[in-house]
């Protein structure tokens, strides 16, 4: 079964096939997507990676969190199920 891997800090150079690699070394990686700003396209620092296997998950996030990259310590751990926030509920509930 495949889980998400989340990956905060991550240097805003960065690009989807530098962590397709980083991460591949520990599973076989079957998506990777950095979070990008709607309205800039520019890196938000950080992103979701796929990997193909629960084991290869534990692998990446044990291998990964706190390595280094151009100069930023990752952090990354499993995603977490997105939850409902306040106004996401499309009008009602407004500040």
């Amino acid at each position: 079964m495949a889980s998400r891997v989340f990956v905060g800090n991550l240097p805003f150079s960065a690009s989807e096939e530098e962590l397709r690699q980083l991460f591949a070394r520990h599973g076989e990686v079957s998506s990777v997507e950095i979070v990008k700003d709607r309205f800039t396209e520019r890196s938000r620092g950080f992103a979701f990676v796929e990997m193909a296997t629960d084991e290869g998950a534990a692998a990446a996030v044990a291998a990964l969190n706190q390595h280094q990259m151009s100069g930023r310590a990752l952090t990354v751990n499993l995603a977490r199920p997105r939850t409902e926030r306040r106004g996401d509920r499309g009008g009602g509930d407004r500040w």
